[in-house]
């Protein structure tokens, strides 16, 4: 039995008569998770964990998930501000980001936090709108591009290098009027906001995201109703919306190689969400190819792959289906050849955004059918795997390594910033559970370094308590904890934000220890 396990125990019998029903059920609820993350976190008895000189470190948030003021200062309307007034029947606690952790007006609060903790860079994303509040470059906002320009400096002040994501979800609401990420000027509108971004705090930005995780906002948001705008034009408007997107991340790309790459020295690039795929039966290795393919594959092989493009297998069984369906073309659009090459290698690094890993369980297609889903497979989860407050999120550390070293044969070993990892509770200071996560996932990562995997940099999703889209306030991703009750909006140390202080403060991995249930 390790060590962990052994102090969390002791750690939650120390605390167990003081506490009430509820919360004894979350510290037996902890004691189960850190049990299965020994069982299931191929956990060692190495004990020399350092991460690598040159390896940085840092925490990751969003603007309308942290923000607030969403309509002071002149800021405009973004398609979640208007998804979350006018659809709040869709967020599952009806709440919305107007005041979320009210960062707009902390940041040197959580500048300084991020700063005792020791951490080397801040992973922030710009609001659209409070640089455009029309939407158009027709109306640039001196106060907003200040806000950012207050918020580097600050950092940069402090330390810390500032790592810029300039759309994360919050387009203006007036574009998506216009059909958003389904109409192809979006990819000049981008560009237009992302040229200001770029011109105005480029000089003291060293790294840029062009956008985050199209592989969600395109299926969910133009695909589904879970996140913003919630078209629901199931396999339809996801592709088109994916086929611009990638257009507009290779225009910025080169924008920034042609005109700020000389003066500014930077690195710009994009984050793609990966989760690592499992086949039901060990000997079935096509499926989880297929799934990656799929999933990480769509948007990452036509930037980081030789031959760019979609996957061959999209291309194969979308037209496949599309054909038997009576549809004139493909539903999945087609780039021309100069388009191929104008989106391939546009990115300095893969900004990867990991929590989990699935199981890809394969669907019979018959004769003359269509495929399933149009990829011929769906995903489920080990029942062994323990679970998150998310339903999504299952604990699964070897996930991290193999998805890690999936990405090194893919696309020729590239260079990696993790841009995003972590884990879900309900609430309370005492999150032994996700302690245990980073533990167990951060080791996986140094595994992989040691398997020859270019990763330079982990970020941790999430420094602060915030609006976590469709769930609204009902689950937790923050080492930091806010309290959305208070008008102040009070931060507080979680246990898990003691142990990175100590992490980094030795650059060192270090076990979950008892000194972290002082205070709870």
């Amino acid at each position: 039995m390790s060590k962990a396990y052994v102090v969390v125990s002791l750690c939650i019998f120390r605390f167990w008569e003081n506490e009430p029903i509820k919360m004894r059920i979350n510290l037996v609820f902890m004691l189960v998770i850190t049990f299965s993350l020994n069982i299931y976190g191929n956990e060692n008895t190495e004990t020399d964990w350092e991460f690598p000189k040159d390896f940085i470190i840092g925490a990751a948030t969003a603007s309308y998930q942290i923000e607030g003021a969403w309509n002071s200062s002149g800021k405009g309307e973004s398609v979640w501000d208007w998804f979350t007034h006018n659809r709040p029947n869709l967020i599952k606690d009806g709440t919305n980001g107007d005041v979320a952790c009210d960062s707009f007006d902390k940041y040197k609060e959580d500048v300084s936090i991020l700063k005792n903790i020791g951490f080397d860079f801040y992973r922030f994303s710009i609001s659209w709108t409070r640089i455009f509040p029309t939407g158009f470059p027709n109306k640039i906002s001196s106060e907003g591009i200040e806000y950012y320009k207050n918020l580097i400096d600050e950092l940069r002040a402090k330390g810390l290098e500032p790592f810029v994501t300039i759309y994360h979800w919050d387009h203006p609401a007036v574009l998506e009027k216009l059909g958003g990420w389904t109409n192809e000027l979006m990819v000049d509108w981008f560009a237009s906001y992302a040229r200001v971004v770029i011109q105005e705090l480029g000089p003291k930005v060293k790294f840029f995201a062009t956008l985050n995780e199209p592989m969600v906002f395109c299926p969910e948001g133009y695909g589904g109703l879970t996140k913003a705008p919630g078209l629901n034009l199931n396999l339809y408007a996801e592709y088109i919306c994916m086929h611009n997107v990638l257009k507009a991340h290779a225009k910025v790309y080169h924008m920034y190689n042609d005109e700020f790459r000389q003066i500014q020295n930077g690195k710009i690039g994009i984050v793609n969400p990966c989760q690592y795929y499992y086949s039901k039966n060990e000997t079935d290795t096509q499926t989880r190819d297929i799934a990656f393919d799929y999933s990480c594959g769509w948007a990452s092989h036509p930037i980081f792959s030789k031959d760019g493009d979609y996957p061959p297998i999209m291309r194969q069984r979308i037209d496949e289906n599309s054909k038997i369906q009576g549809w004139p073309t493909s539903r999945l659009p087609r780039f021309t050849q100069d388009e191929i090459k104008y989106i391939r290698g546009s990115s300095d690094f893969f900004g990867l955004n990991h929590y989990t890993s699935f199981v890809a369980i394969p669907q019979i297609k018959k004769e003359g059918s269509v495929w399933f889903n149009d990829a011929g497979y769906y995903k489920t989860f080990n029942p062994k795997w323990p679970g998150a407050a998310s339903s999504w999120l299952k604990v699964v550390p070897e996930g991290f390594r193999h998805m890690l070293n999936k990405i090194k044969k893919e696309y020729q070993n590239p260079i990696v910033y993790v841009t995003e990892n972590g884990y879900s509770d309900r609430d309370g200071l005492n999150d032994y559970g996700r302690m245990n996560y980073y533990y167990s996932y951060i080791k996986q990562m140094l595994l992989a370094i040691k398997d020859g995997c270019n990763v330079k940099g982990y970020a941790f999703w999430s420094l602060l308590d915030n609006f976590e889209w469709e769930k609204g306030y009902t689950e937790r991703f923050g080492i930091i904890h806010v309290d959305f009750k208070d008008p102040k909006r009070k931060r507080s140390y979680k246990n898990s934000a003691k142990w990175f202080q100590n992490v980094l403060r030795i650059r060192k991995l270090l076990p979950i220890n008892e000194t972290y249930c002082n205070n709870v």
